[in-house]
């Protein structure tokens, strides 16, 4: 497997597109991360691409659909980053699954793999974007440490009907305090 790195998009002409042209814009790069994935796997189903992807989440590789996710907010707020990571990290997800099926890990050793080698990208299994606007989490939780954590109306409502919440670093039980 060798690498080929995908053209970087220049970020002026990113950051002038419109909406239309910018879904437009990740549509031509999911294309073209595909043509790079057939080098190695010929008969690699084309991926169908929907911008439904809510929440945190930038991406996803969702194979009984028969394609990938993304989402519109964390798109537009993070042109460049998307292009060069997310559309080549759900496409090695794509890769992957067609290569090795569904035992395969998500971010295991294949995946791995691809990422460094074909892609030529380091192999980050997270983004670090700012999801304040794509996943509003308008509950606010504290625990023993007095860590403010953010629930999102989904995550509130399970609490509120018994699941339990616990703090990563005291460990203690979330408390609901207020709604911001």
């Amino acid at each position: 497997m060798m690498s080929v790195t995908l053209p970087t998009p220049d970020n002026d002409w990113l950051m002038s597109l419109d909406e239309p042209a910018l879904h437009e814009a990740l549509h031509a790069r999911v294309e073209a991360a595909w043509y790079v994935a057939r080098d190695v796997h010929p008969t690699l189903p084309r991926p169908r691409v929907w911008l439904d992807l809510r929440g945190k989440g930038a991406g996803q590789a969702h194979f009984t659909r028969g394609g990938l996710r993304f989402n519109p907010v964390l798109l537009r707020e993070n042109r460049q980053a998307f292009m060069e990571d997310v559309v080549p990290h759900e496409m090695a997800h794509w890769l992957v699954f067609h290569l090795e099926g569904p035992p395969a890990r998500p971010h295991g050793h294949e995946w791995r793999t691809v990422m460094q080698k074909l892609y030529g990208l380091p192999p980050r299994t997270t983004h670090r974007f700012d999801v304040a606007r794509a996943s509003p989490a308008p509950y606010c939780y504290r625990c023993g440490c007095a860590t403010e954590h953010r629930f999102s109306a989904r995550r509130h409502s399970l609490a509120q009907r018994g699941t339990t919440y616990h703090c990563r670093q005291c460990r203690q039980r979330l408390r609901f305090v207020a709604k911001k």
